[in-house]
């Protein structure tokens, strides 16, 4: 509040004033009292002035001057903002401002620092960008190379020469914040990165927020109704489970509702469960799910129990034509096809779910692996609930992969959290997997050699050779560790990922298409909140070493991820037991159901 202070000196009548002196020497408490008096206004006079100086010398310290164009734009950032938010301008401004990573940056060579211009519109005007490499940005700093912010007590100063792995930006036409993981090279590719962001943002409105299950929620206006598919779609599909593969018996992953056999020495509710068990699970849940209907006439969603994944997967080593790869899909179709409830809305409200990627339904000649299901015309229209979705389909929605951990009740959800938030974890780093020799754009054995030159930082489980084929030393080894390496494999996506968080461990992607451009309805658009993110190109350019990023963490900024990934996140992530009840839970099945159903009301 502003206060006007008169300089005017206030009338005091001569005999007033001629009898002071007087009374002081009769008095000295009274000449005591009106000098204290006189000290005391001018003291109280001065106090709001020293306090407002203090605070223009505070503001200055922990600001950043921006300049856009024109204006000049005087930004402050600290530990509680992760964005700079800018006074002259009210919000953030219209250019591209980086955010601090919860890893420290990774450290570039003097030559690699090219001044980055901003021009009047705010966008970044640069002759050297590479595809994948970090952006550079001129930014005023501290001393300390913080963000004008002051350190956790056990934190390490960043590097004054370090830049950010990722960029924030703000978009140009609807002024939002978004993450910037990739720089596109050319036109094309700037036009693909858009489109993965508006549909990234699509998704994401169609999420139904909540997290528990207090008041269960009626399911008036909410029918669920699952066909009754001939047997060949499904069942019939895992009785072949003895010849899917040519080198593994498949029969007992799908035991307890595919769920696989339990692992008594994880504790409650653990199975060893494959990575494409995910359709039958599913279909275990949707079945006993209290809004399932049995008219068609009073759903608002089908469910379409195909099997397309496991239907893939039992000819993806066989050597057979693409007419035989394709039979149960077309069919399938032509079956839908037959019923009004498909025809009423060209298969809107309809939702597959297919237990592995994307691209192993979108074969495109006869030679290629998988099946032509998602490339049918018909099939445009019906939601596809993927472990790995394509990122330029908007239809396309990636839940996450199963994992070994399907808790019944809540209690098997509190006590796991209990037990893996309070769990001495005895290595900084572990990395899980094999290495890719035949690929050039693996960046697998660079983080097998860091990892293996730094045998007390790190540890390696070498699956190649057979170290992951059973789940309590994946699992052990997880919880063992307070970061988790997750670099792509055989597509972008892993499994591990999800294993990590259900264990506590923090992945450490190298490439957004892993997560951050997957998962909108079960991780955060934050990707800072529960991952730490290191750009693979600069891996390959060999510009930075994963193990010196990591040690620079704090303990603090482990800490709370840790208890964000856990308390938060991890109930979200995994899919109770067919036969469970929770009651202050929501896990990832009941979130994906109720965004589905969101969805749909949204869009019909």
């Amino acid at each position: 509040m502003p206060v006007s202070i008169s300089k005017r000196r206030p009338r005091t009548s001569k005999k007033t004033e001629t009898k002071k002196p007087e009374a002081s020497l009769k008095d000295p408490r009274t000449g005591c009292n009106s000098i204290c008096s006189v000290f005391s206004s001018s003291i109280l006079y001065r106090v709001p002035l020293t306090i407002l100086f203090l605070f223009f010398i505070y503001l200055w310290s922990t600001s950043t001057t921006v300049i856009s164009g024109n204006v000049v734009h005087i930004c402050i950032s600290s530990r509680k903002l992760n964005d700079l938010y800018c006074l002259t301008a009210g919000t953030q401004p219209g250019l591209h401002v980086p955010v601090s990573n919860f890893t420290k940056p990774v450290i570039r060579s003097e030559e690699e620092k090219s001044v980055v211009v901003l021009g009047e519109s705010g966008e970044r005007n640069s002759s050297n960008f590479t595809v994948g490499a970090s952006p550079n940005v001129i930014k005023n700093e501290t001393s300390t190379g913080e963000r004008g912010s002051g350190l956790d007590q056990d934190s390490k100063p960043i590097n004054e020469k370090s830049l950010d792995s990722f960029l924030v930006d703000w978009d140009s036409e609807t002024g939002e914040k978004r993450y910037r993981y990739i720089n596109s090279k050319d036109e094309d590719e700037e036009t693909a990165l858009k489109a993965v962001d508006k549909y990234l943002k699509i998704q994401r409105s169609w999420l139904s927020t909540g997290n528990n299950r207090n008041k269960q929620a009626s399911c008036e206006g909410k029918g669920i109704y699952v066909y009754d598919l001939p047997s060949k779609f499904n069942k019939d599909l895992l009785g072949e489970c003895s010849d899917m593969v040519p080198w593994a018996n498949f029969c007992s992953y799908f035991k307890n509702d595919a769920l696989g056999e339990s692992i008594e020495s994880l504790g409650k509710g653990w199975f060893r469960t494959h990575q494409y068990s995910l359709e039958p699970i599913f279909h275990s849940r949707v079945l006993k799910h209290p809004c399932r209907v049995y008219e068609e006439n009073l759903a608002k969603l089908f469910y379409v129990p195909f099997y397309g994944g496991i239907d893939v997967l039992r000819w993806h080593f066989k050597n057979v034509s693409e007419d035989i790869k394709d039979v149960l899909a077309i069919e399938v179709v032509k079956w839908l096809g037959s019923k009004q409830s498909w025809r009423k809305n060209s298969g809107k409200d309809h939702v597959f779910v297919l237990g592995k990627i994307s691209w192993d339904f979108r074969r495109k000649n006869k030679f290629s692996w998988g099946s032509s299901l998602l490339e049918m015309e018909e099939m445009k229209n019906p939601t596809k609930l993927l472990i790995e979705r394509n990122p330029w389909e908007v239809n396309d929605i990636a839940i996450p992969h199963p994992t070994f951990f399907h808790p019944k009740t809540d209690d098997d959800i509190s006590n796991w959290q209990n037990k893996i938030i309070q769990k001495h974890r005895r290595s900084l780093i572990s990395f899980a997997g094999g290495a890719r020799p035949g690929n050039p754009d693996s960046i697998r054995s660079t983080l097998i050699d860091q990892c293996r030159s730094s045998p007390d930082q790190c540890r390696f489980l070498n699956c190649t050779s057979g170290g992951c084929d059973k789940p309590e030393s994946v699992i052990e080894l997880f919880q063992d560790s307070e970061f988790c390496l997750q670099p792509p494999g055989d597509s972008p996506t892993r499994k591990s990922v999800f294993d990590s968080l259900v264990a506590g461990c923090i992945p450490v992607i190298f490439d957004p298409y892993t997560a951050y451009y997957q998962y909108t309805w079960h991780l955060p658009e934050d990707h800072r909140t529960y991952s730490v993110y290191i750009n693979k190109e600069d891996l390959k350019a060999k510009k930075v070493n994963v193990i010196n990023e990591l040690m620079a963490m704090s303990l603090r900024e482990r800490e709370d991820m840790r208890s964000y990934i856990v308390h938060e996140l991890l109930p979200g992530l995994v899919y109770g037991d067919p036969n469970g009840k929770f009651e202050r839970f929501r896990d990832g099945f009941d979130i994906t159901i109720d965004s589905l159903l969101r969805m749909i009301s949204k869009n019909l």
